[in-house]
């Protein structure tokens, strides 16, 4: 049996740029950390040869080319394991549209686990890429690269996505710094989620009269790496906060009424700046809050759930794994 534990993550600045429609051309830059919030996959030998596979549905299918969730089968397909295993996955937060990177986590954790099964040693850089084939050349779907990183490497970082197609992970490191996140970050639950596709098409279809937007939201993770790295914390409610209305810009649908007037709300009870996180349209409201008006921003949202939660460094792990033919 292998379990294997991946992060979601948060993004802070820069999200949008690490498309590969942008960062091919003027290179991309993200601000993000992982959180210890995870998703959980489980992999078991099965007495016969068939495959079964469970997540909100179960699938039980005799060969690979007939389980119907795509990233199931393609991460079967790649990493080549064909039949006899039962596959379980499950988290600890929503599944669909939070706005967290849970899909992206939940396939680097899946090839992880699978790698594991198969007793493969992989990296953390593979990991990433192998889920960047899957999700954006094999299955076409839209969106950017920094989630599939993240969840392989976890940490507090800045990303590059440069002009050339590779991508450096810097390490954000300084004494306190984690900490001082931990004590001012906020995380809401809208209760709202959404199909992140439609907007991810939408601002595909806007790219070149977005492009401005999106210069700017770079602008913003080098300005945060920045404030960061000199222990500037302060500025960075007014960096999310900023890169937020660019965000609201790209395309419709990534705010509405009612997140805007949680948004005004956090704002004026002491919050200093905020975001969807994600492409938008649901999902989890952060904000940046010094500790002294905490307690304010959770009354001025207390028809909300908050999820209270910790920076985490450690990425995709295999956090179990034994031999039932040696040891049964």
């Amino acid at each position: 049996m292998i379990i294997s534990r991946t992060p979601v993550r948060i993004s802070f600045a820069g999200g949008g740029t690490d498309v590969r429609y942008f960062f091919m051309h003027e290179g991309g830059a993200v601000v993000n950390a992982s959180i210890n919030k995870y998703v959980y996959i489980t992999i078991h030998r099965k007495f016969d040869e068939k495959i079964r596979v469970k997540y909100s549905q179960t699938e039980l299918v005799e060969r690979v080319e007939d389980i119907q969730h795509p990233l199931f089968r393609e991460a079967m397909r790649l990493v080549g394991v064909t039949g006899q295993v039962e596959i379980t996955s499950f988290a600890d937060i929503p599944t669909k549209g939070t706005g967290l990177g849970s899909s992206s986590s939940f396939l680097v954790g899946l090839l992880h686990a699978l790698h594991a099964y198969k007793r493969e040693f992989v990296e953390q850089k593979q990991l990433a890429r192998e889920a960047c084939r899957i999700e954006r050349d094999i299955l076409q779907e839209e969106g950017g690269y920094q989630d599939q990183y993240i969840a392989a490497y976890g940490g507090l970082n800045f990303m590059e996505f440069r002009q050339d197609g590779s991508v450096e992970i810097m390490p954000l490191y300084k004494q306190g710094m984690v900490e001082a996140l931990n004590q001012r970050l906020l995380l809401f639950y809208t209760g709202m989620t959404r199909n992140s596709r439609d907007i991810h098409q939408q601002q595909r279809k806007n790219a070149e009269k977005n492009r401005e937007y999106l210069r700017r939201m770079k602008q913003f993770a080098e300005q945060l790496r920045i404030a960061l790295e000199q222990g500037k914390y302060l500025d960075m409610g007014s960096i999310l906060h900023e890169g937020w209305k660019c965000k609201e810009q790209l395309a419709d649908g990534v705010s509405n009424k009612t997140i805007d007037t949680w948004y005004e709300k956090a704002l004026i009870a002491g919050a200093l700046g905020g975001k969807l996180c994600g492409v938008g349209g649901g999902g989890f409201l952060l904000f940046y809050c010094e500790p002294e008006k905490q307690e304010n921003v959770r009354k001025a949202l207390k028809d909300m759930k908050e999820l209270p939660f910790q920076l985490e460094n450690s990425g995709s792990r295999i956090i179990y794994a034994i031999d039932n033919e040696q040891y049964g």
